[in-house]
């Protein structure tokens, strides 16, 4: 399935891989631009630097390395990045180059604005981001790029600018996980009290405050940890370098290697741009990696942007099929009790792509940050005697089975991620934390037009009974797609008093989607007149994850669309400045990006 797979992925990307291609290329040969830049131009671009530094741009004598920051000190995943440039300055000049931060990039936190107005602003951020990546590149004073990014819509949007600029070297750099606090199990269990009105805010808060409780990324496997778990896949990061946690002697040592190898890759040596390292072999490498870890659908939207900007065109149907052919090895939370600091100590992603290399399950062939081929993915980072970083071959053998397994004994033999089709349209479901036996539910629909509406009837006890939720006009065009994790413990609670309930909406869910059945990002959305705007409070759907179909027991060719005042979505915390935003986005299955254009310029 892997070569068939990524052959039908060549073949239709065939005509827009081959113009972006030929964009990069002729980029690169004009070699760098900063020897392009007038008098006036080149001088503005160094007036604030070092003495040094400045005579070496003067000279163009030296690669000079972009640093793109994702740094703001409210957040914890992005704290860290505070000293990085300072060190990757240092590093750099050992190196022989010279490093500047070109520009920032916004990095809002999902877990804030869960459930919140600004909720609807974060799918949107991703584009922002990749638009602020193009701007801070558009100096044209560099020879490399160096990316500081973590969370949800940064890493995806920090490598959809860093494509359009594909004939740039790049390293990305993680900041790596906050030590583990109080079980993700436990802090899910006060949710759920909390939600039934059995214990207060000053517990919940107390209970949150014990799991985010410093710098680093959350601990549990959502967007932000497949985001960096993507980044070693796909041969951006160094190797096991991704879940090394902040402020470490090892993190810091990582920090000046990845500096190290930015420099080694620009056209002063081994030249390795991005645009040719991201090709159609490295993106189904990073789906099998989403898939075998059990990561995040957020990653079913931006996997195919970010494909899209490299001229590979992704479709749902390829992560169904890879789906089907690898197995699970990873049970992180929320398919399991552990964290990634548990993973990282198991075996981690060494050992992960060692497995799956060994199994023929990964495309080997592959250019990395590090050269041709995969294998070197096998190592893991130790810190060395002089403070600097040795790599060496990981463990062949899980240290935990309860967390990691070999591919000969995973804990699934598919990677628990599915699409689903039928006369309501196509969704992807996550199944690999929803236990077998809740895969299935046929039930009446409850119609709802926003999540608060439903957690307002479960507050009321109107929801003690069989259903399946449809949260409609929450899609992409309607208020920014954003997701309704919020609705997790409400619905968790009515499925461990037994009764079978399940999720049906056009919106998104959580990385972290958990044990309730969810069948998410249906498209068309309700906004553009999908059926999912048509079905009625007590229709019969049926969700059956087993078969990969979402039905309905109704005729819904003689119905009306429904339609609702949205102009609530358009005004307050920011949302007046996303209008063209949600003009010009497309639907769920494209990515849900707004540059559509960029396909068609690539001969899609």
């Amino acid at each position: 399935m892997l070569e068939s797979v990524t052959a039908r992925i060549i073949e239709r990307s065939k005509d827009s891989r081959a113009t972006y291609l030929a964009r990069l290329r002729a980029a690169a040969d004009k070699g760098p631009r900063r020897s392009r830049l007038s008098c006036g131009n080149l001088a503005h671009g160094f007036a604030a630097c070092a003495p040094d530094d400045k005579a070496d741009l003067k000279a163009a004598a030296k690669p000079n390395l972009a640093i793109i920051t994702s740094y703001n000190d409210m957040l914890s995943a992005h704290q860290p990045f505070e000293p990085y440039p300072a060190i990757i300055k240092e590093a750099a000049r050992e190196a022989g180059a010279v490093a500047q931060v070109a520009g920032g990039v916004p990095a809002m936190c999902d877990g804030v604005t869960q459930g919140q107005d600004g909720m609807e602003l974060s799918l949107f951020s991703r584009d922002v981001i990749a638009l602020s990546t193009a701007v801070a590149l558009s100096h044209a004073m560099f020879d490399g790029a160096l990316y500081l990014g973590v969370c949800d819509k940064i890493v995806p949007g920090l490598i959809i600018g860093a494509l359009t600029f594909g004939h740039l070297p790049s390293v990305f750099i993680p900041a790596g996980p906050m030590p583990s606090g109080l079980p993700n199990n436990e802090k899910s269990r006060i949710r759920q009290l909390y939600a039934e009105g059995k214990v207060g805010r000053a517990e919940l808060l107390e209970a949150e405050s014990a799991s985010y409780h410093s710098p680093g990324t959350c601990t549990f496997y959502g967007t932000a940890n497949s985001n960096q778990m993507l980044m070693e896949f796909m041969g951006l990061h160094l190797p096991g370098s991704s879940f090394v946690n902040p402020n470490t002697p090892l993190r810091e040592a990582l920090t000046r290697a990845s500096v190290r190898q930015a420099v080694a890759i620009t056209a002063g040596g081994d030249f390795t741009p991005i645009g040719e390292i991201l090709d159609e072999r490295a993106f189904v490498n990073g789906i099998i990696g989403l898939l075998v870890t059990g990561g995040s659908t957020n990653h079913t939207l931006h996997l195919i942007a970010m494909a899209a900007a490299a001229g590979v065109r992704l479709t749902w149907d390829d992560f169904n099929d890879l789906s089907a052919s690898v197995p699970l090895m990873a049970r992180v939370y929320p398919n399991g009790s552990a964290d990634v600091n548990h993973f990282h100590a198991a075996g981690g992603l060494p050992f992960v792509i060692g497995e799956l290399l060994d199994a023929g399950l990964l495309h080997e062939d592959v250019r990395t940050i590090l050269g041709h081929g995969l294998s070197a993915y096998r190592q893991e980072p130790f810190l060395a005697d002089d403070g600097g970083v040795t790599f060496k071959p990981s463990t062949r053998e899980s240290h935990d089975l309860t967390v990691l397994r070999p591919v000969a004994n995973p804990f699934a033999t598919d990677g628990g991620l599915r699409m689903l089709t039928g006369p309501l349209g196509r969704a992807v479901i996550k199944v690999s934390a929803v236990k077998a036996e809740h895969r299935i539910v046929e039930a009446p629909a409850l119609v709802f037009d926003s999540q608060n509406a439903l957690q307002e009837a479960f507050k009321r006890g109107e929801l003690e009974r069989d259903f399946i939720a449809v949260i409609r006009f929450q899609g992409p065009k309607a208020n920014g797609m954003p997701e309704l994790h919020k609705l997790t413990p409400a619905l968790g609670v009515l499925q461990d008093k037994g009764f079978k309930v399940a999720l049906v909406t056009d919106g998104r869910m959580s990385g972290a989607s958990g044990k309730v059945p969810a069948a998410i990002h249906l498209t068309p959305e309700a906004l553009d007149g999908g059926p999912i705007a048509k079905i009625q409070t007590g229709d019969i759907l049926r969700l059956d994850a087993e078969a990969g179909t979402l039905t309905v027991q109704a005729d819904l060719s003689g119905r009306e669309a429904a339609v609702i005042d949205l102009a609530g979505n358009d005004f307050g915390c920011g949302r007046e400045l996303f209008g063209g935003f949600r003009a010009l986005v497309g639907g769920a299955e494209s990515g849900a990006h707004v540059f559509g254009a960029l396909l068609d310029r690539q001969g899609a």
